[in-house]
């Protein structure tokens, strides 16, 4: 179309020839507008969890009012080229924003993973151990031969009812700990999640260390 106005065709028949609508010309997509407030907030949440992919994005999102589905949001995130790099310098990796200081209080952190043993007739168990790293309480040990993110759930909302919810709740990143359904919880719940980097188990040192003592 351009090419051909260039080429001293008026915008009529230059139209005709293309077999374009003249009022294509004028229209302006409303849908970039449409997502801005998104895509700013995206990239807020971006900076400030920069290992965080964004279906974790995305149920920040919809706390902040954002609502949106895992497609709209997928392809804002690769618009914006908002995509966790899959490998970056030691020395120049991005500070996690999300690992909070040392506890100073009770129910500051509670640090939560999974320990695994097996019976004689190698019937595999599953231990779920939560810990207050303050003061260094196991608050539960939770054994049964399989546990997915639903019994996750429910042993951590018991023990909210009977010590209140802790400001951050500390694990790795296995698949148990990274489910949608955990995510969506904790932040419905007003807490925050606290993930040591892979390879690095002694960022959760007291969780760590009972887990040692359990075995």
């Amino acid at each position: 179309m351009v090419h051909a106005v260039n080429r001293g065709l008026s915008q009529r028949r230059s139209c005709a020839l293309i077999g374009v609508a003249r009022s294509a010309l004028g229209y302006a997509s409303v849908l970039a507008a449409k997502d801005a407030p998104a895509v700013s907030a995206m990239k807020l949440l971006a900076a400030q969890y920069p290992r965080y992919g964004y279906r974790r994005i995305r149920i920040f999102l919809r706390r902040e009012g954002h609502a949106m589905s895992v497609d709209r949001c997928h392809r804002l995130w690769q618009q914006s080229a908002l995509q966790v790099p899959r490998k970056q310098p030691r020395r120049r990796a991005a500070p996690r924003t999300d690992r909070p200081q040392p506890p100073t209080s009770r129910n500051h952190v509670w640090a939560y993973d999974f320990v695994f043993d097996a019976c004689a007739n190698g019937q595999q168990l599953k231990y779920l151990t939560i810990i207050d790293e303050y003061t260094r309480e196991c608050l539960a040990i939770d054994l049964a031969g399989s546990i997915r993110s639903r019994r996750v759930i429910d042993v951590l909302a018991r023990l909210i009812t009977v010590h209140g919810a802790p400001r951050y709740l500390r694990s790795d990143n296995g698949p148990e700990f990274v489910s949608r359904a955990i995510l969506d919880w904790i932040v419905t719940s007003g807490m925050n999640t606290a993930t040591s980097d892979p390879g690095k188990p002694w960022q959760n040192g007291t969780g760590e260390s009972f887990n040692g003592k359990l075995r």
